[in-house]
């Protein structure tokens, strides 16, 4: 553990990191929104797709 600590630290690999996080972030954030938006289209709310997400 301590070595990948070392190796995650290293100046080069530090954007790397946060591209990780955030593209996990994101991919996260983007599934839950679908999931959302499922629900409301199978309460037959399709409309209301749209205005969430322009608001």
């Amino acid at each position: 553990m301590d070595n990948l600590l070392k190796i995650l630290s290293l100046p080069d690999n530090i954007p790397i990191v946060f591209m990780l996080i955030a593209v996990i972030y994101l991919t996260w954030l983007s599934f839950s929104e679908a999931r959302k938006n499922d629900k409301l289209i199978d309460e037959g709310k399709r409309d209301q797709v749209y205005r969430r997400m322009i608001e």
